[in-house]
């Protein structure tokens, strides 16, 4: 059953990056998309919250310590994965900063002695091809000039290692995972409501032509970010469900393959065309995942 589940977290949180990638497609503002994201998710874990009667776990620190720490590493992780596609290709950026989930697998296995058979294994080196085979675009340039890309990849690997590591140990110390997530949505809904502020500010001293084309993209980012939101809720919300009920070594490298739910996406709505690279990236998805069944 825990299968079923985290591969309902990947789908799910890959429908999330498929709405940030469908605001890209029609010109919607990041840092009102991440707003959106940010406030419909975290709508979505207190509803979620109220349901399972977990409100009164907030009065505990360490969930308010957890929520920030994890919620730290989603935003920040997300503000600095984008300074590092702004100085380097997409076919690096993104393979690498999903190295996290290798810190995950190793700490499963070092520090909570998860037992990882050789299939499984197999399997998750098939899931690491995916994920990293899925990135590679033809016709772009690798060569890194700019120094500045290296220390954003390794800032943005160690922020998203806190994201999608940090419900391992909470959930090795029976902590509850939905409040941990709505303090750590809730944080990350000031950090983007007050950048979201600041733009304001600088938008007014556009003239009215600039101004209307940036309404529209505000609107725009907004409306996909918080379709974006939900999805992103309900696999997040999944994957800590498939870390308590499974291998935190095997869930998180599934959960990682929800990049190849976007390139589905791309290839149904907007007819992308995909390399035969990329295809083996779904074959390789489909292998791990068979793998690890054995």
């Amino acid at each position: 059953m825990w299968l079923v589940i985290a591969v309902g977290s990947a789908v799910l949180f890959g429908l999330a990056g498929w709405w940030m990638k469908a605001s890209q497609m029609n010109g919607g503002d990041n840092t009102t998309l991440l707003l959106g994201l940010y406030a419909s998710g975290t709508a979505g874990f207190a509803v979620h919250a109220s349901l399972a009667g977990s409100w009164p776990a907030l009065g505990d620190w360490r969930i308010w310590l957890a929520g920030a720490i994890i919620g730290a590493g989603s935003a920040w992780g997300n503000a600095v994965f984008m300074k590092a596609l702004a100085y380097g290709p997409a076919s690096l950026t993104s393979p690498l900063t999903n190295l996290n989930i290798a810190a995950v697998v190793a700490m499963s296995v070092l520090l909570y002695d998860e037992p990882l058979g050789i299939a499984e294994a197999a399997g998750i080196a098939l899931l690491f091809a995916a994920v990293i085979l899925i990135s590679i675009r033809r016709h772009e340039p690798l060569t890194i000039r700019e120094k500045r890309w290296f220390a954003y990849v390794a800032l943005a690997i160690v922020l998203f290692s806190f994201r999608n590591g940090g419900l391992k140990v909470t959930g090795e110390l029976g902590l509850a995972d939905t409040p941990i997530l709505l303090v750590g949505y809730a944080l990350s809904l000031l950090w983007f409501a007050a950048a979201g502020m600041i733009r304001q500010r600088r938008l007014r001293n556009e003239t009215s032509a600039e101004r209307g084309l940036s309404d529209s993209a505000l609107r725009t980012g907004m409306r996909y970010g918080l379709l974006a939101g939900l999805f992103s809720y309900a696999g997040l919300q999944l994957y800590a469900v498939a870390l308590q009920t499974g291998k935190a070594n095997l869930a998180a490298p599934i959960f990682a393959t929800n990049s190849l739910v976007v390139a589905a996406g791309a290839i149904i709505v907007y007819r992308e065309r995909l390399t035969r690279t990329q295809w083996l990236a779904f074959a390789c998805m489909i292998a791990g995942l068979a793998v690890i069944r054995l």
